[in-house]
């Protein structure tokens, strides 16, 4: 079983190994996290080429590469550089996706649903990933941008109330979830769906 965390990659610095399209997803992803991303590969597509701010070596990879690397992502078409990329990860103690190739792999990476700061991940264990996507696409169809807003008002509220000295711990969050609030955000209605909110949490802490 793997340990589910989000990591906190804004300017640190990532090495893709590997220069084709799935390379490119990769660095697409990192960089939307905020990393800093290096890539290493003979031939690269030109969307790579193109990218600002990310710094491109045309070459063969070298365990050396690793040096001041936070996290490592192997993607190439070829087990054995997958292989020696991860065996120079674990020696140099960095975290290493070998993509599609979980043998190789201290960490993989789930298929994910965004909207806005609210995440939800699915995970096989590096095991199906077509399972992985199929059940985010589904999710995908369920879970509208309405979330996002909910996050939103639900994060506003709590700063607020922990702003005025308030514990948040003890409020029935629940019950204003459990509420009419997202039907309400979905209407447009979001001054009824905070007055919604606030009196659902005051109620809980009478």
């Amino acid at each position: 079983m793997q340990y589910p965390v989000n990591l906190v990659l804004d300017g640190r610095l990532c090495l893709v190994v590997g220069g084709g399209k799935i390379a490119l997803r990769k660095v697409e992803g990192l960089r939307a996290c905020g990393g800093r991303v290096r890539v290493v590969a003979p031939a690269v597509v030109p969307e790579l080429l193109r990218l600002d701010g990310v710094a491109v070596d045309q070459r063969p990879w070298r365990p050396e590469d690793l040096d001041g690397m936070w996290l490592v992502i192997a993607a190439t078409d070829d087990p054995a550089v997958n292989r020696a990329v991860y065996d120079a990860g674990q020696r140099a103690g960095v975290w290493v996706n070998g993509a599609d190739d979980p043998a190789n792999c201290s960490f993989t990476l789930p298929s994910v649903v965004r909207r806005g700061d609210l995440q939800i991940a699915v995970s096989t264990g590096g095991r199906s990933p077509a399972l992985a996507t199929w059940l985010r696409r589904r999710l995908e169809g369920q879970i509208g941008p309405e979330y996002s807003t909910l996050l939103d008002l639900l994060a506003g509220e709590r700063d607020t109330l922990k702003a005025a000295g308030r514990s948040t711990e003890s409020l029935d969050w629940q019950s204003a979830l459990d509420s009419d609030m997202l039907d309400l955000i979905r209407t447009g209605d979001l001054a009824h769906a905070r007055e919604r909110l606030q009196t659902c949490l005051s109620s809980s802490s009478d």
